[in-house]
């Protein structure tokens, strides 16, 4: 305990999960000791460097530098009697979490003497509580207590969701351990959501599938829209008004991509897929969002004809605004398949450095010179600086006034009164729009 009271708090992992959860935690009058074994990790961090974006998690840090440490040594972390588990559970080949990072927390527990808590913050598969509890025991560690207790946090709005939100979901073995775990969180005014073990395990891969299923429902709806003259803009508001619906996760785009979705969404059917049930709406989810970032090639097609030679400028990087993570991001099938098609790719992010993972294209410190001399501008992730993109200076930058709105961010009105041929998600293009006739590029000459 601290002068306050509060028992000290030992966190796995200094990934996004846990640093957000160590900060807030350390916010709420905890101290914290966070711990990774990536070495150039913890160097950062111990310089004060956060080696991520996530808006008010730097400054978070900051402000608590007397509470919060960052450690490679594993002593730190199990002398504390609360330990939180934030590693991470990619996808395998097979579609299953992978555990490994779990299972090595676990067995690196040494004999506990004093009581304590092991409370799994990573997304796990239903199931897994039961294994660890049943591995502990085996240990002799009956007396150190688990909770499941997922994270339910957005990126870009990660810090603002700890401290308020929706609800807090524990599933515990024991009664005295969920009402310990629920006291962590003082003073936060939030439901806690009380269950066994395997249901707290499913609500975080529930919800996140419910939401893919939106996501998903509503972009099948915009590309009925585009055959049929409807705006789905208007449609989804109409929608989210009934209070019955509401309006979130109803905006039509090119499709969803960060850590979370995809790899718990195709955790979620492997895991039925393991116990004998076929998944099938998840499947058709799945299936809609995988299509939907392809539907970019054939509005860009439809102006431009044969995209080789061509030059696409892809605005924004990362899978979603005030974040700089890459995973599953729509821009690198975008990118890749237009590489592939044999256009130049010119990509601006205000945050992401993708030069590693994108060979061939041709990274832009601003907006305007990202679509210099473009065919077309792409609009993939909806930062605000893209919000002025339809004006005078980029339509004279740019080699033909081609915008494809992937999120639509822009109002279609404007941008065509500037001069630009605009082309939404799920809103119908305007008649009369048309690029210039252009030639295609002469086809080269295999060498004698």
């Amino acid at each position: 305990m601290n002068a306050a009271g509060k028992p000290r708090i030992g966190i796995f992992g200094a990934g996004w999960v846990g640093l957000v959860t160590g900060a807030c935690f350390a916010e709420l009058g905890h101290e914290v000791v966070v711990r990774d074994v990536l070495p150039e990790r913890i160097e950062a961090l111990q310089a004060g460097r956060v080696p991520l974006h996530e808006p008010g998690l730097a400054e978070l840090v900051e402000g608590n530098v007397d509470r919060l440490t960052f450690t490679l040594e594993l002593e730190e972390i199990v002398s504390t009697p609360i330990m939180f588990v934030c590693v991470g559970t990619p996808p395998t080949y097979s579609g299953d979490a992978d555990l490994s990072a779990v299972w090595t927390v676990v067995d690196q527990l040494p004999a506990l003497e004093e009581r304590a808590i092991l409370i799994m913050k990573s997304t796990v598969p239903v199931g897994t509580g039961e294994k660890v509890r049943a591995a502990l025991d085996a240990r002799g560690l009956a007396h150190v207590g688990y909770v499941s207790n997922p994270e339910f946090l957005s990126e870009g709005s990660a810090v603002d969701d700890f401290m308020h939100p929706d609800r807090v979901v524990m599933g515990a073995f024991t009664e005295a351990d969920a009402a310990t775990v629920a006291s962590l969180y003082e003073p936060i005014e939030t439901t806690v959501v009380q269950a066994d073990v395997a249901s707290a395990e499913m609500i975080k891969l529930a919800a996140n599938a419910f939401l893919m299923t939106r996501i998903s429902f509503i972009n099948e709806i915009a590309n009925v829209c585009e055959a049929t003259g409807a705006d789905v803009v208007k449609v989804a508001e109409g929608i989210g008004l009934d209070h019955r619906l509401g309006p979130h996760f109803l905006r039509a785009g090119i499709g969803w991509g960060g850590s979370c979705f995809p790899k718990d969404g195709v955790a979620l059917k492997q895991l039925a897929s393991n116990s004998g049930y076929h998944f099938q709406l998840l499947n058709a989810v799945i299936e809609v969002n995988e299509l939907q970032k392809r539907r970019v090639l054939g509005k860009l097609e439809k102006h431009l004809g044969k995209l080789r030679g061509k030059t696409v400028a892809l605005l924004g990087l990362a899978f979603k605004p005030n974040t700089d993570d890459l995973r599953e991001a729509p821009s690198l099938v975008l990118a890749s398949r237009l590489l592939a098609e044999g256009a130049e790719v010119q990509a601006w992010d205000p945050v992401v450095d993708a030069s590693r993972l994108l060979q061939g294209v041709t990274f832009c410190e601003s907006v305007l010179d990202a679509v210099t001399n473009a065919d077309a501008a792409v609009i993939v992730t909806e930062w605000d600086e893209l919000r002025g993109l339809a004006s005078e200076e980029v339509r004279q930058a740019m080699r033909r006034p081609l915008i494809v709105d992937g999120r639509n961010l822009l109002d279609p009105e404007h941008a065509r009164s500037m001069g630009f041929v605009y082309e939404g998600i799920g809103r119908a293009a305007s008649p009369l729009a048309a690029l210039p006739e252009t030639e295609e590029p002469p086809t080269r000459q295999a060498a004698p």
